[in-house]
């Protein structure tokens, strides 16, 4: 494969925060049109090796070419000029607008700028002709990205999975030919996160991009994925299909471990579609009665002055008949 087949190359990479190594001479390639995964444990340096392929960290030493093109020494903003995307863990919107007005915010880019003619602008004729322009194209990002119940919605009252879904949307109206993606199902619901896989792969198709893609849960990223790219302590120590970087012993030692319930955690995949496993049902715990406690007897109730004086005057009564007689 020549060099110009691949979309990035990253070569002997390395990047320091003071005395500790969060990226340790990683190398690697990706194919053109590729979908390639990254998976580590947490601090295994995946985020900064993006971080460093797009410039937002500085690295001691190596090289990022992307299309061919040297971009080690490129500001972010260069590298998104020449086809660099990026997505970030955290999805940062413009909460008080809605979708739609988001979207047409990441077109800006692609308008053009009219000082040259001052009359036209002016009279508004070029402002008008850009804005039909940038509202057909987000009718075509929302039909592709699948948001057309959320079109006319603002952006705090969307849920999480439909943010990051937004957010995505924004990242491809820049049309990158490389789009960087981090963590894209993080902290969505499980009905959400089996949406983007297809979703990934439907873009995919429609663009053309090469994507990379970190990613935790595990049945999203291999179903994806064309390859991994497995990392530990900012080291590649294995890169090759799906299944055989997952059946690695380095990489189960690293970061899977045995416990298939872990791996598969969000659903198995079989044939291509994702399988939500049965809740475990455990039995419930019979309701302990609780113990009968014998009642207390009431005290005998003491008599009073007030009922012994009908008592001695019945007594009084009786006597009385027989003692006249005796007199």
């Amino acid at each position: 494969m020549s060099t110009t087949d691949y979309a990035i190359e990253v070569t002997d990479i390395s990047v320091s925060y003071g005395g500790v190594r969060a990226v340790d001479e990683a190398t690697f390639k990706v194919p053109s049109g590729a979908i390639v995964g990254f998976i580590g444990p947490n601090g295994a340096g995946k985020t900064t090796m993006f971080d460093a392929i797009s410039g937002f960290v500085s690295a001691e030493g190596g090289r990022v070419v992307i299309n061919g093109t040297d971009m080690t020494n490129m500001s972010p903003t260069e590298r998104a000029r020449r086809g660099l995307g990026r997505s970030f863990q955290d999805a940062r919107l413009f909460g008080s607008l809605t979708v739609a007005e988001t979207l047409a915010c990441a077109f800006e880019r692609h308008t053009k700028r009219w000082g040259s003619d001052p009359v036209s602008a002016m009279l508004w004729f070029p402002v008008r002709k850009q804005e039909r322009s940038v509202h057909a194209r987000v009718d075509e990002i929302i039909d592709l990205m699948g948001l057309g119940a959320f079109r006319d919605k603002f952006v705090n009252e969307l849920s999480t999975g439909s943010r990051r879904v937004v957010d995505l949307a924004c990242v491809m109206a820049h049309e990158p030919s490389v789009l960087l993606l981090d963590e894209p199902s993080s902290g969505m619901a499980q009905r959400e996160t089996e949406a983007m896989g297809p979703l990934l792969l439907k873009v995919k198709d429609a663009t053309g991009c090469t994507m990379l893609l970190i990613e935790h849960d595990m049945p999203l990223v291999t179903g994806v994925s064309d390859e991994l790219i497995a990392l530990e302590t900012g080291r590649v120590i294995m890169q090759g299909k799906p299944q055989d970087v997952t059946n690695d012993p380095r990489v189960v030692e690293a970061y899977l471990g045995t416990d298939e319930r872990v791996v598969a955690r969000s659903g198995a995949i079989s044939n291509g579609r994702r399988k939500r496993k049965a809740p475990v049902r455990t039995a419930k715990p019979k309701a302990v009665k609780p113990k009968a406690t014998a009642k207390k007897k009431a005290p005998a109730r003491k008599k009073t002055t007030a009922t012994r004086k009908p008592a001695a005057a019945a007594a009084k009564k009786k006597k009385t008949p027989a003692r006249r007689a005796a007199r």
